[in-house]
C-alpha cells in the first residue's frame, strides 16, 4: 500500500430524504467531499441484504447486495416510479436514525411497483427509460446465475412461509428434494422475477457510482463477514460445505471460547464451515464469494480473519460455549487457491481480538495487512500491541470501528488512568474532550501505518448517540444517519491539513518516474 488516508462509512448513514442512505446523488457528494479532503479511500460495511436484527453481518445472502441502496431516483429518471409516489410513503420520523420497520413495510412496496412496469418495460408495453435495458439485464441474469437462482427461490419460498427459517420448512423444500425445487419455481417465478430486478438494480446503481469514485481517485475498501447466518441462502442450497448431518441439521456451531470477559463464552450460532469438504471443490463456494465482492470494491476487508488460522466449535443445542473446542483452519492452504484462481487480491485482515501464535503466523504468511485500534491501545498495562511505537508500516490504523463506541464517548467513559495515559501518549494537554477527539486522529495519521483510517463521527467529535454497533445487543444498531449539514468546507479542509501535513496525500507519479 501506498501511504494514504481514508474514511469509514457505512452507506445507510448517508443522509437521504428516503429514510437510508443509498445510491443516490448524496453518496456523490460523499465521494466529492473525500476527494476535497485529500482522502483516497471509502471504507463501507458488508452490502449484504440485511434480515433479522438489521446486521450485515448476519445476512440472509453471502452474494446479494442490499435493495434498501437502489437509488429511488434513479427508478424515476427510468419512468418505472413517480416522484408523487416515492414522497407520498413514510420512511420514519427521525432523521438521524433509519427506521428499518418502516423500509420493510414501505420501501418494498415501492420496489414491487417498480417491477411491474420493469416488466412492461421488457416485453414492450411500456415504453421508458428501461425500456432499453432488455439486453443489459439478460446479460446481469447469465452472468449472476452461478448464485442468483437459489438466492431468489430462497428469498420467494420464505416470504411465501410468512418469514420463517429454512430450518422450518416443509422436508423436501428444506432438504432441497429436485422435484419439491421444480415445483416451487414454477409457483413462484413472478416472485423469484422480483429479486432478480432487485439485484439487477443494485448492481446498475453501484457500477456507476463505483465508476465515479474511481474517476474521482477514491478506492472503495469492502466487507466481507467470515461467517454466514444461519437462516441463509448459503445455508439452505450448500449444506454440503457446512457441518451438517444427512437431516439437514447442524452438529456444531460457532462460538468463542470462555475469558475473563465471559465465563460461559459465546455462542454465535452460525454455521461452521467443512473445510475438508471446501478443499475437495478446490474452495469453490468461497473463491466465487470473494470474486463476487471484488466486483462491488477495490480492497476487501476479511472480517474474523483469525478464524482461516483456528475456530471454536460448540456442539449444536448447547446452550453456553463452555463445550466447545478450538478447530484448526484451512491456513494458507485456502489462500493459496485463491492466488492460483483470482491472482493477488488486495486484502486488509480484520485481526483483531485475541492473537495466539497460529493467527500470527498466518498473518504473516499472507503478508495482508492487519488493523490497529488505538482505543484498545491505553490500558492499565501500559504496554500494547496497539500502542503506535508497536506499528509497522504493513498495517491499517484506526481510531475506532463499527464496533467500538465514538472517540469521544471512549474518551468520556475510561477510567482516569487509562486517560491520562493517552494524554501523555499523545502528549495532549486538552481537557475540552473535542480537542482530545482530534489530538488522537493526529496520531493516527503520525502512525507509521501506510494506510489511516477514521469514522466519520470522530471527525465529527459525535458521541455515544452515534455508535454503529454494539456486538452482542439487537434493536439500536446499524441506525445512525448523518445530516448533510455536517460535511462543510470547514471541516475538508481541516481534514485536508491533516492529510497534507502527514504524507498522507499519495503523489501522482510523473513520465520519469515510470520509466525508471
Amino acid at each position: 500500500m501506498k501511504r494514504q488516508c481514508g474514511i469509514l462509512m457505512p452507506v445507510f448513514s448517508l443522509p437521504s430524504r428516503f429514510g437510508i442512505g443509498c445510491f443516490d446523488r448524496e453518496a456523490y457528494a460523499f465521494i466529492d467531499f473525500l476527494k476535497e479532503s485529500g482522502q483516497s479511500m471509502w471504507q463501507v460495511l458488508p452490502f449484504c441484504q440485511t434480515g433479522f436484527g438489521d446486521s450485515p453481518y448476519q445476512s440472509v445472502s453471502s452474494f446479494a447486495g442490499n435493495p434498501y441502496f437502489i437509488d429511488l431516483e434513479q427508478l424515476i429518471g427510468d419512468g418505472l416510479l413517480t416522484w408523487e409516489e416515492c414522497e407520498s410513503v413514510w420512511f420514519g420520523s427521525d432523521r438521524e436514525k433509519v427506521d428499518y420497520g418502516a423500509m420493510y413495510e414501505n420501501r418494498y412496496p415501492l420496489l414491487r411497483k417498480a417491477y411491474g412496469r420493469f416488466k412492461e418495460s421488457m416485453d414492450g408495453r411500456l415504453q421508458n427509460g428501461a425500456a432499453k435495458q432488455a439486453g443489459e439485464y439478460k446479460a446481469f441474469l447469465e452472468k449472476e446465475a452461478y448464485w442468483l437462482r437459489d438466492y431468489a427461490l430462497f428469498m420467494s419460498i420464505k416470504q411465501r412461509e410468512g418469514g420463517k427459517s429454512w430450518q422450518n420448512w416443509e422436508e423436501d423444500l428444506r432438504l432441497r428434494v429436485p422435484a419439491a425445487l421444480k415445483k416451487a419455481e414454477a409457483e413462484l417465478a413472478d416472485e423469484m422475477g422480483f429479486y432478480f430486478f432487485q439485484q439487477y438494480e443494485f448492481e446498475r446503481h453501484w457500477e456507476k457510482l463505483h465508476t465515479y469514485a474511481t474517476e474521482k481517485g477514491i478506492s472503495i475498501i469492502g466487507d466481507i463477514p467470515f461467517y454466514v447466518a444461519m437462516d441463509s441462502a448459503a445455508s439452505w442450497a450448500h449444506k454440503e460445505i457446512f457441518c451438517f448431518d444427512k437431516h439437514g441439521d447442524p452438529t456444531h456451531v460457532a462460538g468463542c471460547a470462555p475469558d475473563a470477559f465471559s465465563k460461559t463464552g459465546q455462542l454465535w450460532g452460525n454455521p461452521l464451515y467443512d473445510w475438508k469438504a471446501l478443499k475437495k471443490s478446490g474452495y469453490k463456494w468461497w473463491i466465487n464469494r470473494i470474486k463476487r465482492n471484488m466486483e462491488f470494491y477495490d480492497v476487501l476487508r476479511i472480517d474474523h480473519f483469525n478464524g482461516f488460522a483456528e475456530y471454536y466449535a460448540v456442539p449444536a443445542g448447547e446452550e453456553t460455549a463452555e463445550n466447545g473446542k478450538i478447530m484448526k483452519g484451512p491456513g494458507m492452504d485456502f489462500f493459496k487457491a485463491l492466488k492460483e484462481q483470482l491472482g493477488d487480491v488486495p486484502i486488509i485482515a480484520e485481526d483483531l481480538g485475541t492473537l495466539t501464535p497460529v493467527t500470527e503466523k498466518l498473518l504473516e504468511d499472507t503478508g495482508y495487512p492487519g488493523m490497529k485500534v488505538l482505543q484498545y491501545a491505553f490500558d492499565w498495562t501500559e504496554y500494547s500491541y496497539y500502542l503506535p511505537y508497536n506499528h509497522i508500516r504493513n498495517c491499517v490504523v484506526y481510531t475506532g470501528t463499527h464496533d467500538n463506541t465514538t472517540t469521544r464517548a471512549w474518551i468520556e467513559e475510561i477510567s482516569d488512568h487509562d486517560r491520562d495515559l493517552a494524554r501523555r501518549y499523545i502528549h495532549s494537554e486538552n481537557t475540552d474532550y473535542g480537542t482530545f477527539v482530534w489530538d488522537m486522529i493526529r496520531e493516527a495519521y503520525r502512525s507509521v501505518a501506510d494506510l489511516c483510517i477514521i469514522p466519520l463521527q470522530d471527525y465529527l467529535v459525535k458521541g455515544k448517540e452515534a455508535r454503529i454497533n454494539h456486538p452482542g445487543t439487537l434493536g439500536e444498531n446499524w441506525q445512525w444517519r448523518l445530516e448533510p449539514r455536517f460535511l462543510s468546507a470547514d471541516l475538508s479542509r481541516s481534514i485536508y491539513q491533516l492529510a497534507k501535513l502527514y504524507g498522507r496525500i499519495p503523489k501522482k507519479e510523473d513520465d520519469s518516474s515510470r520509466r525508471k
